[in-house]
Protein backbone atom coordinates (compact mmCIF):
# COMPACT_ATOMS: atom_id res chain seq x y z
CA UNK A 1 0.00 0.00 0.00
CA UNK A 2 1.40 3.59 -0.84
CA UNK A 3 0.64 7.02 0.61
CA UNK A 4 0.39 8.86 -2.96
CA UNK A 5 1.02 8.54 -6.36
CA UNK A 6 5.08 9.24 -5.87
CA UNK A 7 5.35 5.67 -3.94
CA UNK A 8 3.22 3.69 -6.37
CA UNK A 9 5.01 5.13 -9.20
CA UNK A 10 8.31 3.67 -7.70
CA UNK A 11 6.54 0.03 -7.13
CA UNK A 12 5.17 0.40 -10.48
CA UNK A 13 8.47 0.75 -11.86
CA UNK A 14 10.06 -1.85 -9.93
CA UNK A 15 7.64 -4.58 -11.11
CA UNK A 16 5.84 -5.14 -7.51
CA UNK A 17 2.54 -2.90 -8.94
CA UNK A 18 0.37 -6.26 -8.91
CA UNK A 19 1.63 -6.01 -5.30
CA UNK A 20 -0.34 -3.40 -3.77
CA UNK A 21 -3.58 -3.80 -2.42
CA UNK A 22 -4.31 0.63 -2.72
CA UNK A 23 -3.25 4.03 -2.37
CA UNK A 24 -4.24 7.50 -1.63
CA UNK A 25 -3.59 10.35 -3.61
CA UNK A 26 -3.97 8.73 -6.64
CA UNK A 27 -1.93 9.80 -10.35
CA UNK A 28 -3.55 12.06 -11.96
CA UNK A 29 -5.27 11.18 -15.43
CA UNK A 30 -2.44 11.12 -18.08
CA UNK A 31 0.62 11.81 -15.03
CA UNK A 32 2.21 8.52 -15.53
CA UNK A 33 3.00 7.58 -18.77
CA UNK A 34 1.92 4.75 -21.30
CA UNK A 35 1.58 1.05 -19.41
CA UNK A 36 2.67 2.37 -16.53
CA UNK A 37 -0.61 4.78 -16.22
CA UNK A 38 -2.47 2.19 -16.98
CA UNK A 39 -1.18 0.07 -14.23
CA UNK A 40 -1.68 2.81 -11.75
CA UNK A 41 -5.44 2.88 -12.99
CA UNK A 42 -5.55 -0.55 -11.57
CA UNK A 43 -4.75 -0.08 -8.30
CA UNK A 44 -7.43 0.89 -5.64
CA UNK A 45 -7.70 3.95 -4.62
CA UNK A 46 -7.99 3.86 -0.73
CA UNK A 47 -8.61 7.92 -0.88
CA UNK A 48 -8.59 10.91 -3.09
CA UNK A 49 -6.34 12.36 -0.25
CA UNK A 50 -4.67 10.93 2.92
CA UNK A 51 -5.82 7.35 3.81
CA UNK A 52 -8.10 7.46 6.60
CA UNK A 53 -6.70 5.52 10.03
CA UNK A 54 -9.35 3.01 9.96
CA UNK A 55 -8.82 2.14 6.65
CA UNK A 56 -5.16 1.97 6.50
CA UNK A 57 -4.73 -0.42 9.34
CA UNK A 58 -7.62 -2.86 7.47
CA UNK A 59 -6.46 -2.85 4.52
CA UNK A 60 -4.76 -6.32 4.82
CA UNK A 61 -1.17 -4.65 3.50
CA UNK A 62 2.33 -6.06 4.62
CA UNK A 63 3.26 -3.15 3.73
CA UNK A 64 2.62 1.20 3.84
CA UNK A 65 5.17 3.39 1.48
CA UNK A 66 4.88 6.34 3.27
CA UNK A 67 6.14 10.07 1.37
CA UNK A 68 4.53 12.25 4.74
CA UNK A 69 6.63 11.06 7.61
CA UNK A 70 7.69 14.72 8.30
CA UNK A 71 4.13 16.08 8.04
CA UNK A 72 2.58 13.46 10.46
CA UNK A 73 1.11 11.51 7.86
CA UNK A 74 -0.82 14.94 6.40
CA UNK A 75 -2.87 14.70 9.59
CA UNK A 76 -5.35 12.50 8.17
CA UNK A 77 -8.88 11.14 9.44
CA UNK A 78 -8.12 9.61 12.99
CA UNK A 79 -4.93 11.14 12.90
CA UNK A 80 -1.32 8.77 11.52
CA UNK A 81 -1.60 5.14 13.36
CA UNK A 82 1.94 4.93 15.93
CA UNK A 83 4.49 2.17 15.57
CA UNK A 84 2.36 -0.30 17.78
CA UNK A 85 -0.92 0.13 16.06
CA UNK A 86 0.70 -0.34 12.79
CA UNK A 87 2.59 -3.51 14.44
CA UNK A 88 -1.03 -5.22 15.76
CA UNK A 89 -2.23 -4.80 12.50
CA UNK A 90 0.70 -6.37 10.69
CA UNK A 91 1.66 -3.75 8.65
CA UNK A 92 5.49 -2.60 8.32
CA UNK A 93 5.95 1.08 7.77
CA UNK A 94 8.44 2.04 5.73
CA UNK A 95 9.22 5.69 4.87
CA UNK A 96 10.35 7.28 1.25
CA UNK A 97 12.79 9.30 3.15
CA UNK A 98 14.01 11.52 0.32
CA UNK A 99 10.40 13.23 0.56
CA UNK A 100 9.67 12.32 4.07
CA UNK A 101 12.83 13.48 5.94
CA UNK A 102 13.51 16.36 3.40
CA UNK A 103 12.94 19.11 6.14
CA UNK A 104 14.78 17.58 8.79
CA UNK A 105 18.48 17.31 6.70
CA UNK A 106 21.32 18.95 8.23
CA UNK A 107 22.94 19.97 4.61
CA UNK A 108 21.78 21.13 1.46
CA UNK A 109 20.78 18.47 -1.21
CA UNK A 110 22.85 19.26 -4.00
CA UNK A 111 22.35 15.10 -5.93
CA UNK A 112 20.06 12.33 -6.20
CA UNK A 113 21.48 10.16 -3.84
CA UNK A 114 18.31 9.95 -1.00
CA UNK A 115 15.83 8.91 -4.06
CA UNK A 116 18.63 6.52 -5.42
CA UNK A 117 18.63 5.03 -1.95
CA UNK A 118 14.77 5.05 -1.91
CA UNK A 119 14.76 3.51 -4.69
CA UNK A 120 16.90 0.73 -3.86
CA UNK A 121 15.83 -0.14 -0.55
CA UNK A 122 12.18 -0.21 -1.99
CA UNK A 123 13.88 -2.61 -4.47
CA UNK A 124 14.98 -4.65 -1.61
CA UNK A 125 12.08 -4.97 0.68
CA UNK A 126 10.13 -5.96 -2.18
CA UNK A 127 12.28 -8.68 -3.84
CA UNK A 128 13.40 -6.52 -6.80
CA UNK A 129 16.52 -5.65 -5.82
CA UNK A 130 17.82 -5.85 -9.52
CA UNK A 131 15.02 -4.10 -11.49
CA UNK A 132 15.76 -1.28 -8.95
CA UNK A 133 19.56 -1.23 -8.90
CA UNK A 134 18.92 -0.90 -13.16
CA UNK A 135 16.59 2.03 -13.06
CA UNK A 136 19.44 3.91 -10.19
CA UNK A 137 21.93 2.95 -13.02
CA UNK A 138 20.32 4.66 -15.37
CA UNK A 139 19.45 7.77 -13.50
CA UNK A 140 22.88 7.66 -12.90
CA UNK A 141 24.08 7.71 -16.22
CA UNK A 142 21.83 10.50 -17.52
CA UNK A 143 22.83 12.95 -14.33
CA UNK A 144 26.33 12.10 -15.12
CA UNK A 145 26.33 13.29 -18.48
CA UNK A 146 24.82 16.79 -17.82
CA UNK A 147 26.93 17.52 -15.09
CA UNK A 148 30.01 16.44 -17.38
CA UNK A 149 28.73 18.91 -19.33
CA UNK A 150 28.10 21.75 -17.18
CA UNK A 151 30.25 21.27 -14.59
CA UNK A 152 32.60 23.67 -15.87
CA UNK A 153 30.39 26.46 -15.44
CA UNK A 154 31.45 28.40 -12.34
CA UNK A 155 28.76 29.45 -10.06
CA UNK A 156 28.70 32.68 -10.39
CA UNK A 157 27.98 32.20 -14.48
CA UNK A 158 24.96 29.65 -13.64
CA UNK A 159 21.89 31.16 -14.85
CA UNK A 160 19.59 32.12 -11.27
CA UNK A 161 16.39 30.13 -11.92
CA UNK A 162 12.95 30.45 -10.15
CA UNK A 163 10.52 27.46 -8.98
CA UNK A 164 7.11 29.54 -9.48
CA UNK A 165 4.24 26.98 -7.88
CA UNK A 166 1.66 28.51 -9.82
CA UNK A 167 -0.44 25.99 -7.87
CA UNK A 168 0.39 27.25 -4.70
CA UNK A 169 -0.77 30.89 -5.17
CA UNK A 170 -0.26 33.69 -6.30
CA UNK A 171 -0.47 36.05 -3.33
CA UNK A 172 2.83 34.85 -1.84
CA UNK A 173 5.31 32.89 -3.35
CA UNK A 174 6.19 29.60 -2.34
CA UNK A 175 9.92 29.46 -2.45
CA UNK A 176 12.16 26.00 -2.99
CA UNK A 177 14.74 26.18 -0.76
CA UNK A 178 18.56 23.80 -0.16
CA UNK A 179 16.39 20.73 1.09
CA UNK A 180 14.25 20.00 -1.24
CA UNK A 181 14.78 17.33 -4.11
CA UNK A 182 14.46 20.35 -6.78
CA UNK A 183 17.15 22.30 -5.48
CA UNK A 184 18.99 19.04 -6.03
CA UNK A 185 17.62 18.84 -9.45
CA UNK A 186 18.45 22.92 -10.15
CA UNK A 187 21.83 22.39 -9.12
CA UNK A 188 22.51 19.18 -11.14
CA UNK A 189 21.04 20.92 -14.00
CA UNK A 190 23.60 24.24 -13.92
CA UNK A 191 21.39 26.59 -12.38
CA UNK A 192 21.18 28.65 -9.50
CA UNK A 193 17.93 28.62 -7.39
CA UNK A 194 17.79 31.88 -6.61
CA UNK A 195 16.11 30.74 -3.25
CA UNK A 196 19.12 28.24 -2.13
CA UNK A 197 20.02 29.92 0.43
CA UNK A 198 16.98 29.15 2.35
CA UNK A 199 17.01 26.72 4.78
CA UNK A 200 14.07 23.95 4.64
CA UNK A 201 12.28 22.54 1.84
CA UNK A 202 9.50 25.49 1.23
CA UNK A 203 9.08 28.56 2.41
CA UNK A 204 6.60 31.44 1.57
CA UNK A 205 8.32 35.07 0.18
CA UNK A 206 7.04 38.01 -0.96
CA UNK A 207 7.06 39.03 -4.57
CA UNK A 208 10.11 41.22 -3.71
CA UNK A 209 12.56 38.89 -2.88
CA UNK A 210 11.67 37.34 -6.16
CA UNK A 211 11.66 40.75 -8.18
CA UNK A 212 15.50 41.55 -6.44
CA UNK A 213 16.79 38.10 -7.33
CA UNK A 214 15.44 39.20 -10.95
CA UNK A 215 15.75 35.39 -12.00
CA UNK A 216 17.23 34.43 -15.77
CA UNK A 217 14.77 31.59 -15.95
CA UNK A 218 11.35 30.42 -14.78
CA UNK A 219 10.05 27.64 -14.72
CA UNK A 220 5.85 27.34 -14.56
CA UNK A 221 5.38 24.57 -12.07
CA UNK A 222 2.04 22.99 -12.47
CA UNK A 223 0.54 20.34 -11.39
CA UNK A 224 -1.33 17.71 -13.53
CA UNK A 225 -4.31 18.08 -14.69
CA UNK A 226 -5.06 15.48 -16.24
CA UNK A 227 -4.60 15.74 -19.71
CA UNK A 228 -1.64 17.54 -22.13
CA UNK A 229 -4.28 20.04 -23.09
CA UNK A 230 -5.26 20.82 -19.35
CA UNK A 231 -1.19 20.73 -18.41
CA UNK A 232 -0.95 23.45 -21.45
CA UNK A 233 -3.79 25.73 -20.52
CA UNK A 234 -2.43 25.57 -16.57
CA UNK A 235 1.24 26.79 -18.44
CA UNK A 236 -0.06 29.69 -20.21
CA UNK A 237 -2.68 30.65 -17.20
CA UNK A 238 0.75 30.84 -15.32
CA UNK A 239 3.05 32.77 -17.92
CA UNK A 240 -0.02 35.41 -18.54
CA UNK A 241 -0.43 36.12 -15.10
CA UNK A 242 3.39 36.67 -14.66
CA UNK A 243 3.66 38.85 -17.87
CA UNK A 244 0.09 41.20 -16.30
CA UNK A 245 1.10 41.23 -12.91
CA UNK A 246 2.64 44.70 -12.02
CA UNK A 247 5.51 43.10 -9.66
CA UNK A 248 6.96 40.46 -12.45
CA UNK A 249 6.06 42.12 -15.55
CA UNK A 250 9.29 43.62 -15.48
CA UNK A 251 11.57 40.61 -14.27
CA UNK A 252 14.39 39.53 -17.06
CA UNK A 253 12.90 35.89 -17.53
CA UNK A 254 9.37 37.47 -18.01
CA UNK A 255 10.57 40.48 -20.74
CA UNK A 256 12.66 37.46 -22.32
CA UNK A 257 10.50 35.06 -22.41
CA UNK A 258 12.42 32.31 -20.73
CA UNK A 259 9.48 29.82 -19.18
CA UNK A 260 10.37 26.00 -19.20
CA UNK A 261 6.85 23.81 -18.57
CA UNK A 262 7.40 21.50 -16.70
CA UNK A 263 5.12 20.06 -14.21
CA UNK A 264 5.51 19.96 -10.61
CA UNK A 265 5.83 16.42 -9.36
CA UNK A 266 8.52 16.26 -12.19
CA UNK A 267 10.74 18.51 -10.20
CA UNK A 268 9.39 18.29 -5.94
CA UNK A 269 8.71 15.18 -5.97
CA UNK A 270 11.50 12.48 -5.41
CA UNK A 271 11.46 9.97 -8.00
CA UNK A 272 12.93 8.81 -11.56
CA UNK A 273 11.45 11.47 -13.06
CA UNK A 274 13.83 13.88 -11.51
CA UNK A 275 16.66 12.18 -13.61
CA UNK A 276 14.97 13.49 -16.82
CA UNK A 277 14.28 16.98 -15.25
CA UNK A 278 17.95 17.64 -14.93
CA UNK A 279 17.80 16.78 -18.28
CA UNK A 280 15.07 19.10 -19.69
CA UNK A 281 16.21 22.13 -17.70
CA UNK A 282 19.55 21.79 -18.43
CA UNK A 283 18.77 21.85 -22.42
CA UNK A 284 17.17 24.75 -21.78
CA UNK A 285 19.63 26.53 -19.57
CA UNK A 286 22.66 25.58 -21.55
CA UNK A 287 22.27 24.62 -24.94
CA UNK A 288 25.48 24.57 -26.22
CA UNK A 289 27.11 22.86 -23.92
CA UNK A 290 24.59 19.99 -24.09
CA UNK A 291 24.14 20.05 -27.92
CA UNK A 292 26.16 17.15 -29.04
CA UNK A 293 25.87 15.23 -25.68
CA UNK A 294 24.77 12.07 -26.36
CA UNK A 295 22.04 11.08 -23.50
CA UNK A 296 21.20 7.76 -22.43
Amino acid sequence: MTSNAAALELLLRLGAGDQVVGTGFPPGEGALPGALGVRAGAVKVLSRGVIPKEKLLGSGADLYIDSFASMGSMGGAGGAPSAAEFAAAGIKHVYLKSTACAADRKEPLTDLSAVERDITSLGAVTGHRDTAEGIVRGMRKKVAAVTKAVGGVPARERPSYFFFDYDAGTRQPMAVCDRQVAHAVITLAGGRNVFGDCEGSFKPVGWEDVVAADPDWIQLAVRNRGSAAADEKAFDEARAWLERNAATKGLRAVKEGRFLRIRSEATTIAGVSNADTVVRIARQLHPDRLRGVRLP
